[in-house]
């Protein structure tokens, strides 16, 4: 046996396997090959580049935030949308003057309404997506979309992408989850998918809002709760007493109060402000880290007030230069101080790609070939060896002076 093993081990023992495989190559039968194969055209299903789109029906939300019911634009070559998980997003492509770029929102509604399930209150649809969107403060892309789209647009989406949903192999059966404002919307896919069966876990939710008024699909939370005794909403106001609301913010103290003795798996989606807050109270909690789900902080736009900013000199500039290349072209754009990187080439009409615009999926990645530059460390996810070679990923990127980026080649 040791011989036949050193035998094996050498070689030149390849030369003797040619022959061998020449003579079953031409013993094999002369059918052709599939044009296409059924794990290729499944990954092109779930994951497509682009998907194209129609606004069948429109919502509104109050004032300032409105729920579009997509269909797939079949004039396009979009048959049928992409099946998702609960809690991902898709990045909706806009050319917003002379800016062209991506923005991510989460799908509000069941994935199974993607496979034709109807969306919600729109039966007969087949394949839907929908999209809830609300108006934030100086918000150039949410600005436009509630502004400007119609029933009957058309909609460029990327396929569903994030990792903001729930896994059986790594967390807990059930889910307590903290939402604020417009977060609410991949808890809403959730608590759908537990509704449907689609998602064998249970669901308690604290849902921050400042007034009872306020509350984001506070009826379509009711509906749901009254389907399934496996998902419960718990209103939170900070800014009135209402009668069967919790009133002031999200505790460690409101945490506990209601979260599962069993244990529990906690997932939050909000506002920057309310991460930092809610972290705080988490942590008396001694919860494992693997059993923390943050959903994406949405994009820094306030850099200096991060702890981690750096001391500017009384010579800083109120604007820098960002030399772009990109292959054999070299461009020079305007980069305004306290703006990341990625808006600066969007407003410069550079189609410069992106995803989550929140450091984290790393779609973005650019080398820095010149100039110093900020990077938050709450919203830095890149690897180390991103780090140790001076890659950034633009959207989370500020510039500290004039700088020089090689641009990839990839289109929006």
């Amino acid at each position: 046996m040791a011989n036949e093993v050193e035998l094996n081990l050498d070689p030149m023992n390849l030369m003797y396997i040619i022959p061998e495989r020449v003579d079953k190559i031409e013993a094999a039968p002369d059918t052709p090959l599939p044009a296409e194969y059924p794990t290729n055209a499944l990954m092109l299903s779930l994951h497509p580049e682009w998907q194209y789109a129609k606004i069948v029906a429109i919502k509104e939300h109050g004032t300032d935030a409105k729920s579009y019911v997509l269909t797939p634009d079949k004039d396009k070559g979009t048959t049928s949308f992409a099946y998702f998980n609960a809690g991902q997003y898709v990045c909706v492509l806009l050319a917003i003057g002379g800016s062209r770029l991506l923005r991510p929102y989460s799908i509000r509604s069941a994935p199974v309404e993607a496979l034709g399930g109807g969306a919600a209150g729109v039966a007969g649809l087949g394949s839907t997506y929908v999209l809830t969107i609300k108006r934030a403060a100086d918000g150039f892309a949410s600005d436009y979309i509630l502004d400007t789209w119609a029933v009957g647009d058309a909609v460029t989406l990327t396929g569903p992408e994030g990792n903001f949903c729930y896994e059986p192999l790594r967390d807990n059966a059930h889910i307590l989850g903290i939402a604020g404002g417009s977060g609410i919307t991949p808890f809403h896919s959730l608590a759908s998918a537990i509704a449907d069966g689609t998602e064998d876990c249970s669901l308690t939710l604290l849902y921050g809002s400042r007034l009872a008024d306020d509350i984001l699909l506070r009826a379509e939370l009711d509906v749901l709760a009254a389907k399934t005794d496996k998902f419960k909403v718990i209103h939170v106001l900070s800014d009135e007493q209402v009668e069967g609301y919790e009133h002031g913010f999200i505790t460690t103290e409101l945490i506990s109060k209601y979260a599962p003795p069993e244990g529990y798996s906690l997932f939050l989606c909000g506002p920057q402000v309310m991460y930092t807050f809610c972290d705080e109270q988490i942590e008396p909690l001694g919860l494992a880290p693997r059993l923390i789900r943050h959903e994406l902080f949405g994009e820094c736009k306030a850099p200096a007030a991060q702890p981690d900013f750096p001391g500017l000199s009384d010579a800083a500039a109120a604007a820098y230069t960002c030399t772009v290349i990109c292959r054999d072209q070299k461009q020079e754009i305007p980069c305004a101080v306290g703006e990341s990187l990625l808006v600066a080439l969007e407003r410069a009409g550079i189609a410069a790609p992106s995803r989550c615009r929140s450091g984290e999926c790393g779609f973005c990645h650019t080398k820095l070939l010149d100039g110093e530059v900020f990077t938050p460390a709450a919203f830095d996810k890149r690897r180390l060896a991103d780090v140790t070679f001076n890659c950034i990923h633009p959207c989370v990127t500020f510039p500290l002076g004039d700088v020089t980026i090689d641009l990839p080649i990839k289109e929006v």
